[in-house]
């Protein structure tokens, strides 16, 4: 991949939006279309769009579009790339930072890589094995021939995730009833659950194969929310021991000036500690005075009940 240097307005010339390269990506939610869509307006398009040689939109799709709907201007600055796999990767790997993708997503875009890479897994293989053109053959050992392809790690590459991950993905996507894939999709499990519940109903006979699916996902949902109850009640002991202890070191102090005086001397404390624990001192006396507003609130007859 190069960056041609190339530029056009698009004024100039117009784009091509290619279905496999507009689809690659998972569309954005409605607020991240908003949000786009309010600072194109706002700002104007100041990212060009990536074109190919071809003018086959790489990478702006979204922001083409949006700018085609309000007759913005933009830039489209043209990229070279070896073939559409390699642009396709090249788009991925340009959007997964900006996107907040679980793996499940990711696997699911590598999948549509799937047809190019066997492909050019397939061209390999034949190369290493010998060209029946008058060319001559091209042995495995032959400098000229090319290494094979292992198409799960360049799925897995391309994505960013791991080679068990992306293989995993791959049986789900072949294997796992609709139950999973639609909980998969709603981000009710993971991966590995997903992979777990898939081979669990694989010994089953096909026709109980959805309904054992969608009760283990059931299950897996239940204590999934068990134990964020859970994680919900320690949380809320946590809290309140935290504020026992405030209260109980609290009222041990006894602020007398002399008191007050030791613990400085005792800690030997420079002038701007001592600076900074005055402006901790005003900022718990602020904690306090904002923790006993609200008890009052509790109180029968306080401004709550009145």
């Amino acid at each position: 991949m190069r960056n041609t240097g190339v530029e056009y307005g698009s004024a100039d010339r117009t784009p091509v939006v290619l279905p496999e390269m507009a689809e690659l990506l998972p569309p954005l939610t409605g607020e991240q279309l908003a949000a786009l869509e309010a600072d194109l307006l706002k700002n104007g398009c100041y990212a060009p769009i990536i074109v190919n040689e071809d003018m086959v939109i790489i990478d702006g799709h979204n922001r083409q579009s949006l700018c085609e709907k309000h007759g913005i201007p933009y830039k489209m600055a043209v990229f070279s790339f070896e073939d559409l796999l390699e642009a396709k990767r090249w788009a991925i790997e340009n959007q997964r930072g900006r996107r907040n993708l679980e793996k499940w997503e990711l696997g699911k875009i590598a999948l549509k890589l799937r047809p190019d890479i066997e492909a050019k897994a397939r061209a390999n293989q034949s190369a290493a094995g010998g060209d029946k053109s008058e060319h001559g053959a091209l042995f495995a050992n032959s400098q000229k021939a090319l290494s094979p392809v292992n198409t799960t790690q360049e799925l897995a590459d391309a994505v960013g995730i791991g080679h068990q991950t992306m293989s995993r993905v791959m049986q789900i996507d072949e294997h796992a009833p609709a139950a999973v894939k639609e909980a998969l999709d709603s981000g009710e499990l993971s991966v590995n659950q997903g992979y777990n519940i898939t081979k669990q109903v694989q010994a089953l006979p096909e026709e109980q194969r959805e309904e054992a699916a969608a009760q283990a996902v059931e299950l897996l949902k239940a204590k999934k929310d068990i134990q964020a109850i859970d994680a919900e009640a320690d949380r809320r002991g946590k809290i309140a021991a935290l504020f026992c202890k405030a209260f109980e070191r609290a009222v041990l102090l006894t602020p007398t000036e002399v008191n007050v005086r030791i613990w400085v001397e005792n800690t030997r404390m420079r002038p701007n500690e001592i600076e900074d624990s005055v402006k901790e001192a005003r900022e718990l006396a602020e904690v306090f005075s904002t923790i006993a507003g609200i008890l009052e609130t509790m109180l029968p007859g306080g401004p709550k009940d009145g």
